[in-house]
């Protein structure tokens, strides 16, 4: 039996979302002192706040791979979901999402403005992305879609802003960062089961 393209967008979008997920978790548990709360998610990959910078091993390999693979693994998936659904808004913002996922890997915080580039473009089109291809989901999943989207949207706004409601900057940049993230595994899993 053939799998549609749909499936293989889900697989790969699926994949890269989980292997991230517990690349994250084990690269918090490797970097010594690490808090969610004070700390930025790519610190993992390299820490330059306050310099100089300080790179931590083996958090950083884990981190930055993980990252470069979250992105690959979109791309694929923006490729198939092209295929399957011939919807270029969709492409191009799943895809601009994968560019920049694998930016942040290849381009950590010792690069300086380059890190902040990417880091933009995966917040931005990641949110963007899980409102957009709500299109091609049906309810419930299609409420949750926006909603995730929307918040990852709200909460880029609020770090932007350096208005982070208590939470830190790394707290309010994970409210940017996990709500599209459990959107790209229920995402995946969504396609998986699409004809």
């Amino acid at each position: 039996m053939a799998i549609s393209n749909a499936s293989k967008a889900g697989v790969a979008i699926f994949v890269g979302a989980v292997q991230f997920s517990i690349g994250l978790i084990l690269a918090e548990i490797y970097y010594p002192n690490y808090n969610v709360s004070t700390n930025y998610v790519s610190d993992l990959g390299a820490n330059c706040t306050p310099t100089p910078c300080l790179i931590n091993q083996p958090t950083s390999t884990i981190f930055n791979s993980s990252i470069v693979l979250l992105g690959l693994t979109i791309l694929v998936g923006a490729f198939f979901l092209h295929r399957a659904f011939h919807w270029k808004p969709a492409t191009a913002m799943i895809a601009l999402a994968g560019i920049g996922a694998m930016g942040v890997g290849l381009f950590p915080e010792t690069t300086g403005v380059w890190h902040g580039i990417f880091s933009l473009i995966i917040f931005l089109f990641a949110g963007l992305s899980a409102v957009v291809t709500a299109r091609f989901q049906k309810a419930p999943m299609f409420y949750f879609s926006i909603l995730l989207g929307l918040v990852t949207l709200g909460a880029l706004l609020l770090y932007v802003g350096s208005v982070y409601l208590g939470l830190g900057p790394g707290g309010m940049e994970r409210m940017i960062v996990y709500p599209v993230l459990l959107w790209s595994v229920a995402f995946g899993g969504y396609l998986m089961a699409t004809e």
